[in-house]
């Protein structure tokens, strides 16, 4: 190579090195300039972008638990024959198991007359009338729980299970009415797909909930919510119904039908409704499934529900009331079951029960399942407060609908009589009783006054007196004239405890019961 081409190949890629490194650097240079750029008109430059992430598995738990599930809920269709209307009469309301007066029901029953648009039942001659609700399977062998409102009026029980073409009529195995709840079974010659059981106590508010039933007929429904609340007591409802609260859609027709959890286990029974417009508001209420369970299987043994009973009236017992009576806590005798268990053990009104079986009582609720749950026939060891003196009383537990079977017979109301009348400085108003004014009235106690005005935002309004009641003792000391009232009165000074004893009648054909009511003397 001679020295020209050398110069030349040195020329070549010196050439080459400096048209490299110029295009490097423009291409570093615009890099920077557009980053900084960018930079520059970005709103905020500090942010992270959001990154949307892959879809969970939650978006497909549903559709598989109502694949799950389709099988074991099934579709309840009843017929009956609707009579003309009678009288009703009211079920058993005060006693150790209800503790409370039966109110007007905020919440819509799914099944209640006839709900499907066809008008009501005419009131006069009997006709057809038909109802739909739901169910679900719980055994194999083809036994369904459901609620006792789709079946009670039913004279034949039919049931779609979804699947299968052919429709079922079934037979009513037991029903109890205090936590509306009923088995009924299907036969087949192959077995049923029963779903399965969870545990209601391990439910959490705010948990997930799907409830499925055939709202409006419309089989195999699917809904999602959320619990909103447990524990739920709801006025008009029965002494043993304390309901899961859930936001998932429930409307007529899921009567009866199960509320599951994400894992597609029965926690509770759909049963009713808060509304006013007679559908889903957001609202609904299940029956716990461990409730549940102990009815389910009480049926299945004997065909019927058997609860429990020492056949007393209580109340919960405000501080003042305890106060007054001399204790701490308990539950509060309100008035004692002629002929019942507690009667017989020489149990009355006004004691207050401390425990049971050397275990305190908390409150009615407890004093109500304990005793419930206890066999019939059992003895039960309760420590009461009598005039502040603690005593035990050994009491024989019966059965429940047999210790309040005469509880609502009918009795004579209260007349409109005038009588000697004096104001009472508390905001009421009473006046003397006659002997034979309160014969007619049905009154047994020789002992009251009755209150024939009660002044509006008054202290007898806030502790609960109402015209027509019987005061017949404050603070424990016998109220036999109108001239006891204020003299009881006079010596309270504000800041005390005070508790009237009184008699009150909760509709003309009641009986007159016995109620403590108690509050602290204002200032005014």
């Amino acid at each position: 190579m001679s020295v020209l081409d050398t110069v030349r190949n040195h020329k070549l890629v010196s050439t080459t090195l400096i048209m490299f490194t110029l295009a490097f650097g423009i291409l570093i240079g615009t890099l920077i300039n557009t980053g900084v750029k960018a930079e520059k008109g970005q709103a905020a430059p500090n942010a992270t972008p959001l990154a949307i992430p892959n879809p969970v598995q939650l978006s497909t738990a549903f559709s598989q638990l109502a694949k799950q599930l389709e099988p074991s809920v099934v579709n309840v269709s009843t017929s009956f024959t609707q009579k003309a209307p009678q009288q009703s009469r009211r079920r058993p309301g005060p006693s150790d198991e209800p503790g409370g007066d039966e109110m007007n029901e905020f919440f819509q029953r799914f099944f209640g007359g006839n709900p499907f648009g066809n008008g009501p039942f005419p009131e006069r001659g009997p006709r057809r009338g038909s109802g739909l609700g739901s169910g679900v399977i719980i055994d194999k062998n083809g036994y369904i729980l459901t609620n006792n409102h789709v079946i009670e009026k039913a004279d034949r029980i039919r049931v779609r299970v979804s699947g299968m073409k052919q429709e079922f009529d079934a037979k009513l195995i037991g029903a109890d009415q205090e936590t509306d709840l009923a088995v009924i079974k299907i036969e087949s010659d192959r077995p049923f797909q029963p779903a399965r059981i969870g545990n209601s106590d391990a439910v959490g508010v705010g948990d997930w909930a799907v409830a499925i039933g055939s709202p409006f007929g419309l089989q195999a429904t699917v809904t999602a919510g959320i619990i909103s609340a447990k524990e739920r007591n709801l006025p008009g409802a029965e002494q043993f119904q304390h309901f899961l609260q859930t936001d998932a859609a429930i409307n007529p027709g899921n009567s009866g039908g199960p509320l599951l959890n994400i894992n597609g286990e029965v926690i509770g029974i759909n049963t009713a409704i808060a509304t006013q417009s007679g559908g889903y508001q957001g609202i609904g209420f299940a029956l716990p499934v461990n409730t549940a369970a102990k009815v389910y299987n009480q049926i299945i043994k004997t065909g019927k529900m058997t609860r429990g009973s020492i056949g007393i009236s209580f109340r919960e017992a405000q501080p003042e009331l305890l106060e007054v009576y001399g204790a701490k806590q308990g539950v509060f005798v309100v008035a004692v079951e002629p002929k019942g268990p507690a009667e017989r053990a020489g149990l009355k009104p006004a004691d207050i029960i401390l425990s049971i079986n050397g275990k305190q009582v908390k409150d009615g609720t407890d004093l109500v399942e304990r005793v419930a749950d206890t066999p019939v026939g059992q003895e039960l060891k309760l420590a009461i407060l009598r005039d502040e003196r603690k005593q035990d009383v050994t009491i024989t537990v019966g059965d429940r609908v047999e210790v309040f079977s005469d509880r609502f017979a009918a009795a004579g109301g209260p007349e409109s009589e005038p009588g000697e009348a004096t104001e009472a400085r508390f905001g009421f108003g009473v006046e003397n009783l006659s002997e034979a004014r309160k014969s007619r009235m049905g009154i047994s106690d020789r002992r009251g006054v009755l209150i024939f005005n009660v002044e509006p935002g008054s202290f007898a309004e806030d502790v609960g007196l109402a015209k027509g009641d019987v005061i017949v003792a404050i603070n424990r000391q016998p109220v036999n004239s109108v001239d006891d009232v204020p003299r009881l009165q006079g010596s309270l000074k504000p800041g005390d405890p005070v508790a009237f004893h009184i008699l009150r009648q909760l509709g003309p054909e009641r009986p007159w019961q016995s109620q403590f009511l108690a509050g602290t003397v204002p200032n005014r």
